[in-house]
C-alpha cells in the first residue's frame, strides 16, 4: 500500500477543515459495463474510534453484480467509480486511540454496514439492519470524504470500531469472509423464528446462500431438507448437513412432506411457484425469503390462512447477532464453502456466478492486488 498521506480539503459552509486520508490499491468499476479493473481510491486516515484493517480476503456476493452494473437504478443507484465488496476479512493494522475492542494483529471482519444513527429504536435494540440512516459498506455517502463509501476489494478500509467484528483464530479467514453476508443472511433468520433440535426444516434452493442455511440448520440440531431441481445436488446437499434432498419439480416427492415443517428458509431469486412450499407448512409454520425474485409471488390467501402460516422476509443481521452467527462458527468449527480466485479474475467470476458456476462462493484473496 502507498503509505504517502495526502490532506484532503472539504469545505463546510463557511469554513474549511482538513481531513487526513491515504492511498489504498483497489479494483473499481468506472461505468455499468466498463467491468473492474486497478484503481486506486482515498482512505481516511484513524479516527480516535477507528479501527485500520489490511485486507486478507473479500468474499463475492450477487448484490456486487449488481450494483457494478447498475442494475438497482430503481431503488439505489451506482454511483462511479463502485469498488464493491462487503465480506471483509483482515488483520487490524491501527486502533484509533479510543479504540478498546481491538488491537494489532488481530483478525477482524467488515460486513454490509460501517455506520448507522445508533440513536433510532433499531439501533438501540442492536438491529442496525433496519436503521433508516445506516451507511452501507459501498456506494453510500462518505460523511468523513464526500463522494461514496468504497468497499472491500482493495487493500485496506478503515471503519467505526462498532461496526469491526472479532473473527474467532480457528476459522479459515478465505472461508470465513462470505460469512459476513450470505452467513448472517441466513443466521439470522433461523434464530429469529427458533429453529432448534427437533424442528423439521426446509431449505429452498442450495447456491450461496442455500449451502450455509444446511449448515446452519444442521448445526442448530434440525432436521434438514433440501429442495433443488437439480439431482445432481443430492450428493453435495447431504455433505453439507442435509437428511434429505427433495427434487421439486417431483410432485410425488413434494406431497410427502404437506404439512409437515416448522420453518423453510427460500434462497432462490429465480420466479418460482411459492404456493407450493407454503403448503409444506405446518400450523404455525414460516417460511422466510431471504432471495429477491424479480417478479411479485401470487400467493394464496387460503394457503397461509388455514394453518395460521406466515409468510415473511428478512435482509442481513444486526452487529450483535453478526457476531454471534461468527462465534457460532467458531464453535462448531465451520465457514462457508469457498474457491479462491486473485482480484485479477473477478470480471470472470462475475460472469461464472450468473451461471451459477462456484461452489458455493468465491473469496477473493487480496494478496494479489500487491
Amino acid at each position: 500500500m502507498n503509505e504517502a498521506t495526502q490532506k484532503v480539503a472539504l469545505e463546510e459552509g463557511s469554513h474549511t477543515q482538513e481531513k487526513r486520508a491515504y492511498v489504498a490499491r483497489a479494483y473499481a468499476a468506472a461505468g455499468p459495463t466498463s467491468g473492474l479493473a486497478a484503481a486506486t481510491i482515498r482512505r481516511r486516515e484513524p479516527g480516535p474510534e477507528d479501527v485500520q484493517i489490511e485486507i486478507l480476503y473479500c468474499g463475492v456476493c450477487h448484490s456486487d453484480l449488481h450494483q457494478v452494473r447498475n442494475e438497482w437504478s430503481g431503488v439505489m443507484p451506482t454511483v462511479y467509480p463502485c469498488v464493491p465488496g462487503h465480506e471483509i476479512v483482515g488483520r487490524v493494522t491501527k486502533v484509533g486511540s479510543a479504540v478498546s475492542k481491538f488491537k494489532l494483529g488481530d483478525l477482524a471482519a467488515v460486513g454490509c454496514m460501517v455506520d448507522s444513527d445508533r440513536v433510532c429504536p433499531e439501533c438501540q435494540a442492536g438491529l442496525e439492519q433496519f436503521c433508516a440512516n445506516m451507511t452501507l459498506t459501498y456506494n453510500s455517502p462518505d460523511k468523513h470524504l464526500g463522494g461514496v463509501t468504497y468497499g472491500g476489494y482493495s487493500d485496506s478500509i478503515v471503519v467505526d470500531q462498532r461496526f469491526v467484528l472479532r473473527v474467532p483464530a480457528n476459522l479459515n479467514p478465505a472461508g470465513a469472509a462470505p460469512l459476513l453476508c450470505a452467513g448472517i443472511t441466513t443466521y439470522s433468520p433461523m434464530r429469529h423464528w427458533g429453529v432448534t433440535k427437533g424442528k423439521k426444516v426446509g431449505v429452498v434452493g442450495l447456491g450461496g446462500l442455500g449451502h450455509m442455511g444446511v449448515k446452519f440448520a444442521h448445526a442448530l440440531g434440525a432436521h434438514v431438507v433440501v429442495f433443488s431441481t437439480s439431482p445432481n445436488k443430492k450428493e453435495d446437499a447431504l455433505r453439507l448437513g442435509a437428511d434429505e434432498v427433495v427434487i421439486s419439480r417431483n410432485a410425488d416427492e413434494m406431497q410427502k412432506h404437506a404439512g409437515s415443517f416448522d420453518f423453510i428458509l427460500d434462497t432462490v431469486s429465480a420466479n418460482h411457484d411459492i404456493g407450493a412450499y407454503i403448503n409444506l407448512l405446518r400450523r404455525d409454520g414460516n417460511i422466510t425469503l431471504v432471495g429477491a425474485p424479480e417478479k411479485p409471488f401470487a400467493v394464496s390467501a387460503f394457503g397461509l390462512i388455514m394453518g395460521r402460516r406466515s409468510l415473511s422476509g428478512s435482509p442481513i443481521g444486526g452487529i450483535p447477532e453478526t457476531q454471534e452467527m461468527l462465534d457460532f462458527c467458531g464453535q462448531h468449527n465451520f465457514t462457508a464453502d469457498v474457491e479462491v480466485i486473485p482480484i485479477q479474475k473477478v470480471n470472470e467470476a462475475y460472469e461464472r456466478l450468473l451461471k451459477s458456476d462456484v461452489k458455493y462462493r468465491f473469496s477473493i484473496d487480496m494478496a494479489s492486488l500487491k
